[in-house]
C-alpha cells in the first residue's frame, strides 16, 4: 500500500510542476504594424532575441503562443524579433522581465504591452569620449562589416602615455541610451569616474553585434535547437588579427596580454571565455557576465583541452534569478577549469542574489569587475 501511494503521489507531484501555458497578448502599442510579428524570448530560449519557433501565432489584433510543457520558471520580454524592438513601458523605458511559474496545467496568461524599443525618443546618452571608429569596419574572416565604438580617457589627448585596452561585445548597449535595447551599461560614465577619482584610465573597443548574426558570431559551435552559431572561430579572429592590430597601430595601447581585456555578457560571456582558451598569449583578462555556457556543450569539452591559461585572470559572475541553470553552469565551468590546473588566486566569481537577464545587472557590477581585473598589486605568476 505505501508503493502504491508512493506512486501516486509522485504522479500528482509531476502533475503539477510540468505544465504548459498559453500567453495571449491582447493589447498592442497604437503605433505597431498591422502585420507586425511579435516574439517570445528568454532563458528558456537562450534569450535569442527572437526565433521562428517562440513566434506568436496572430488572428487580427490577437496574438497567441502556448509553450512546450514544462516546469520551474522562466523569465521573458515580448520583441518583434530582435533586441532593438524589446517591448518597455509606455513612456519608452526599460521594463524588469517579465516571470512565469509553471503550476497549473494549461494555463492562460493575458498580456498587454505598452510600447517597444524603437518607438522611444532617441536621445544620446554617450559622453564626449565616446566615438565611433569606423561605421563599416572590414570583418575579412566574415566578409562582412561591422559599427565599431571607442572610448577614450579623459586625458587621452593630453597625455603622453599609453592605456591598457578592453575590447566588448554587443556595442549598442555599452555606452548610448539612444542606440540601447534594454538599457545601456553606462561604459562611458563608470569609466570617467574612475578616472576622476582615481586617475584610472583605460580604451575600450566596442563592438556592435550583428543582429541576426548575433548568435552565430557570439559561438564558435552550432546549436540545432536554437539555429545558431558556428561562426565564433572567425569571430575571434576578426578580433585578434585585425581589429586589435588596426587598433594597437592608430592609438597609445599597451599592447601586452596583461594588458588587454575581453569581456561580454551571455553569449558575449562565453565568446569571451572562448577567446582566452583560444588566444592565451592575446588576452590576459576576462570578464563573463551571465556567461551562457548552456549553449554548447562544447564549451565544456573545448576548456577541458590544455591551455597555457596558468597567468590569465577571469572574473564571473552570474544573477540567481536569472535562469534555473545559469548559475550551475557558470559554476561547472569554473570547477572544470580549476581541476586542469587554473589556479584560484586568479579566479573572482560572484553570484548575485536576485540578479537578473539585464543590462542594470551588468552595469551595477562593471567597476568591480574592472577593478579586479586591472587590480596591478595582484601581478602574474
Amino acid at each position: 500500500m505505501r508503493i502504491n501511494n508512493l506512486f501516486l503521489i509522485l504522479i500528482f507531484t509531476t502533475q503539477i510542476l510540468f505544465s504548459q501555458v498559453t500567453f495571449i497578448v491582447e493589447a498592442l502599442p497604437e503605433n505597431t504594424s498591422k502585420n507586425a510579428s511579435v516574439f517570445i524570448s528568454g532563458d528558456f530560449e537562450s534569450w535569442t532575441g527572437g526565433q521562428e519557433k517562440y513566434k506568436l501565432l496572430q488572428n487580427k489584433k490577437i496574438y497567441t503562443i502556448t509553450l512546450p510543457e514544462q516546469a520551474g520558471e522562466i523569465n521573458f520580454k515580448f520583441t518583434q524579433g530582435s533586441w532593438n524592438t524589446v517591448e518597455t513601458d509606455m513612456a519608452g523605458n526599460n521594463i524588469d522581465n517579465r516571470t512565469y511559474i509553471f503550476g497549473e496545467t494549461k494555463d492562460t496568461v493575458l498580456i498587454k504591452i505598452a510600447n517597444w524599443t524603437d518607438n522611444r525618443p532617441k536621445i544620446s546618452t554617450a559622453s564626449v569620449n565616446v566615438s565611433i571608429l569606423s561605421g563599416h569596419f572590414e570583418m575579412p574572416q566574415l566578409n562582412r562589416t561591422r559599427k565599431i565604438w571607442i572610448y577614450l580617457p579623459p586625458d587621452y589627448e593630453s597625455s603622453k602615455r599609453s592605456y591598457p585596452v578592453i575590447y566588448m561585445h554587443d556595442a549598442q548597449n555599452l555606452f548610448d541610451e539612444a542606440t540601447s535595447n534594454a538599457g545601456e551599461w553606462q561604459v562611458d560614465e563608470t569609466l570617467n569616474k574612475l578616472y576622476k577619482e582615481k586617475n584610472f584610465g583605460l580604451i575600450v573597443v566596442g563592438i556592435d553585434n550583428g543582429g541576426s548574426k548575433r548568435m552565430d558570431e557570439y559561438s564558435p559551435w552550432k546549436n540545432d535547437k536554437y539555429n545558431g552559431g558556428g561562426e565564433g572561430h572567425a569571430y575571434m579572429d576578426f578580433i585578434v588579427k585585425t581589429l586589435k592590430p588596426f587598433v594597437d597601430k592608430n592609438y597609445k595601447t599597451l599592447t601586452d596580454k596583461q594588458n588587454t581585456a575581453i569581456m561580454g555578457s551571455s553569449l558575449g560571456a562565453s565568446i569571451s571565455h572562448y577567446g582566452a582558451l583560444k588566444y592565451p598569449e592575446t588576452f590576459g583578462l576576462i570578464g563573463m557576465f551571465s556567461p551562457a555556457f548552456g549553449f554548447s556543450e562544447m564549451s565544456y569539452d573545448f576548456a577541458s583541452k590544455p591551455s597555457n591559461i596558468e597567468d590569465v585572470r577571469m572574473y564571473f559572475m552570474a544573477g540567481d534569478k536569472e535562469s534555473p541553470t545559469m548559475v550551475s553552469n557558470m559554476n561547472n565551468m569554473i570547477s572544470l577549469m580549476k581541476s586542469n590546473g587554473f589556479t584560484q588566486k586568479n579566479i573572482m566569481s560572484k553570484v548575485v542574489p536576485g540578479g537578473e537577464h539585464n543590462e542594470k545587472l551588468w552595469r551595477e557590477n562593471f567597476e568591480e569587475a574592472i577593478l579586479w581585473l586591472f587590480d596591478k598589486k595582484s601581478d602574474f605568476d
